[in-house]
């Protein structure tokens, strides 16, 4: 009897070691980041600095996957629909967990509960920017010019749906101006286009347009934030420049499918979180422009939150359409 006991616990034993077993060992493969944006743009840059460092601290490989269109909308809900297993993540921002919900009624996705956030990595404030062919040396002399000019100048955006696009329109509602929109896939091609004059006006992130206002090929008019970015320590912010309330950043974080087991959840927490607070990656996520802000999922749940409730209503007050 007693040798039968033990016979059947040795085997109980057995059948449950290899569930145990793989849950330890994982990551017992790559990770997938897909990001929703051109492999050209500083949402890309920033996932790729990352997903290195978390490759170190996980022990397995963190591979980048640009996946584009839809105003992110197709990379995220890829995300979203993606087993439920921690080898798939992504890079998100108020682009594609807010923007989104803010300009669209129906999504394929839920961006509060179809996903687990995993940690925040920090912000980005966006830079209104101007081509120097134009005789307006500050916002103010600009504003006056489209004024007087409706609907003559244009702003690019790196995509119709995105942050920068909502920015853009957020600006032209605080500063009363009518001016058109030009999305563009990324900003390489739109940065060209402003240093040649044939748009007028961007609104983007600081490390695309960075080494080209420094040069003197592009005009730094404002950043879109409550106090000056240490990248662009002589430019004012909107407030300074004369067009308060035009705030606007985007935030960086991480997030998996809502299904992925805790355990995952805070060992990719730990990875991301271990990640940022590294001096080295942190003064590569400075060059990029970011506010390195590590924090845990809370805070990146409050963010989405908050920022759909917030660009919902510019979306209402703004009168914001965006053209199917």
């Amino acid at each position: 009897m007693m040798r039968k006991a033990l016979m059947a616990a040795v085997v109980a034993v057995a059948s449950i070691a290899p569930s145990f077993g793989a849950r330890a060992e994982w990551p017992e493969r790559p990770i997938k980041m897909i990001v929703p944006f051109s492999a050209g743009s500083s949402s890309s840059t920033i996932a790729r600095v990352v997903a290195a460092k978390m490759g170190d601290y996980l022990g397995q490989q963190v591979i980048i996957e640009n996946r584009v269109g839809g105003s992110t909308i197709i990379g995220t809900d890829a995300v979203a629909k993606s087993p439920p297993d921690g080898y798939t993540i992504e890079l998100a921002n108020t682009t594609t967990h807010a923007a989104s919900a803010a300009l669209n009624a129906s999504l394929p996705f839920d961006p509060v509960k179809d996903f687990a956030p995993v940690a925040m990595i920090g912000s980005s404030p966006f830079v209104l920017i101007g081509a120097t062919q134009l005789d307006t040396p500050t916002l103010k002399d600009f504003v006056a010019l489209a004024k007087a000019k409706p609907n003559a100048l244009s702003y690019a955006s790196a995509g119709t749906g995105t942050l920068a696009h909502l920015a853009g329109e957020l600006f032209k509602h605080k500063a009363g101006v009518q001016i058109t929109h030009v999305p563009y896939r990324g900003s390489e091609q739109s940065m060209f286009d402003l240093m040649k004059g044939r748009i007028d006006f961007s609104v983007s992130t600081i490390p695309p347009t960075l080494a080209h206002i420094r040069e003197g090929k592009l005009r730094a008019y404002a950043v879109m934030s409550d106090k000056r970015n240490a990248m662009l320590p002589d430019v004012p912010t909107v407030g300074e420049a004369g067009v308060p309330g035009c705030e606007a950043a985007l935030w960086t974080a991480i997030v998996v499918p809502a299904a992925v087991p805790a355990p995952i959840v805070k060992r990719l927490q730990k990875a991301v979180i271990d990640a940022v607070n590294n001096p080295q990656l942190r003064e590569a996520l400075k060059i990029q422009g970011v506010d390195v802000e590590p924090g845990p999922p809370e805070v990146v749940a409050a963010r989405i939150k908050a920022d759909i409730a917030k660009w919902r209503q510019v979306v209402a007050e703004a009168h914001i359409v965006v053209a199917k």
